[in-house]
């Protein structure tokens, strides 16, 4: 006879974990087949469209500001930054009084790319998120919940 299943749960659908990684992957491969048009891949559009929303005031924004606006890993940040750099996407220069960090802005082309790819994205979140109908700004409110949870966590 085999062992009993080590879960508290019956099934896979009563684990919220589980449906939101199964939710969150149909909605990123939506993104990303939104995105393939501007060649950009849904962490690239992510980073670009929070430093467009970091700097639309002028304000000087550095990768790790940039990291803790979109809840990414600092060192991924700067691969992916390097890289949109590379493709002239981004402009890293120096901290006017931190040597060590690295001041972000869009250039022109990277501005172009987030104006070309914001309609995209938010189409998918149209669409995706329509079937909650009037539920949706509860879903929203416990999405912010959520993530204001993590923001308050104490470092690992």
């Amino acid at each position: 006879m085999p062992e009993p299943f080590p879960s508290e749960f019956a099934g896979p659908e009563d684990s919220a974990g589980f449906l939101l990684w199964q939710v969150g992957n149909l909605w990123q491969r939506k993104q990303k087949a939104a995105l393939e048009c501007v060649g950009l891949t849904h962490v690239q559009f992510v980073l670009l469209a929070s430093l467009n929303w970091l700097t639309h005031n002028g304000e000087i924004v550095t990768q790790i500001e940039l990291a803790r606006q979109a809840k990414t890993d600092a060192m991924m940040t700067s691969q992916v930054v390097r890289a949109l750099e590379k493709r002239g996407l981004v402009q890293r220069t120096e901290h006017p009084f931190d040597s060590r960090a690295k001041c972000l802005r869009l250039t022109s082309a990277g501005r172009k790319r987030v104006v070309r790819a914001m309609p995209l994205v938010e189409g998918v979140d149209a669409e995706f998120f329509a079937t909650l109908g009037s539920r949706l700004a509860p879903f929203r409110k416990s999405l912010v919940a959520l993530n204001r949870v993590e923001a308050t966590a104490p470092p690992e």
